[in-house]
């Protein structure tokens, strides 16, 4: 979320990991670029920790096929990005990668009432999108992972999926 509690929309991949670091090929190195062109969130990766989830506005991650905009949040240890929608390409890419990309629709309603605000402590079932809000003691539901992209997320991911399918 915003810095006054509202969503921001249409981060895109570029906001997310800016093209200059394109030639950062490992992981652990990638996070601490995380949001680093997107004004106001330069700090983000000092600020954020193992776990924490990212709220955003409706089409995160538009823009180019950047597969480091996914990986800078996997290096982070990111729980997950709860949003209205995605960027087609980021929303595959995340999935493939086993990254869990979660959609709220009314994300925005749940923030204009109070349910979420930012720093809350939140858990979210990824099976049922059954979610908690910790700090308020409040539930919400979110649209759950279907039932590929949950597979993928259970095993890290497509390569890995492809290599225990073969395998059974």
């Amino acid at each position: 979320m915003g810095k006054k509690g509202r969503l921001i929309e249409d981060i895109d991949t570029d906001q997310i990991f800016h093209n200059a670091f394109l030639h950062i090929t490992e992981l652990r190195q990638m996070g601490q670029y995380a949001l680093g062109n997107l004004e106001g969130w330069k700090d983000f990766p000092g600020k954020t920790g193992p776990g924490d989830i990212i709220i955003a506005g409706r089409n995160f991650g538009a823009g180019s096929s950047r597969q480091q905009a996914v990986d800078c949040f996997k290096s982070l240890q990111t729980g997950m990005i709860i949003a209205p929608s995605f960027g087609a390409i980021y929303f595959r890419n995340a999935v493939n990668s086993g990254f869990p990309v979660m959609k709220c629709s009314k994300l925005a309603d749940l923030i204009a009432g109070g349910l979420l605000k930012s720093g809350d402590k939140i858990r979210v079932n990824i099976r049922t999108g059954e979610g908690q809000n910790q700090t308020r003691k409040e539930a919400f539901f979110i649209e759950p992972m279907n039932e590929v992209q949950y597979n993928l997320w259970e095993v890290g991911g497509l390569f890995s999926y492809a290599k225990k399918t073969k395998k059974d």
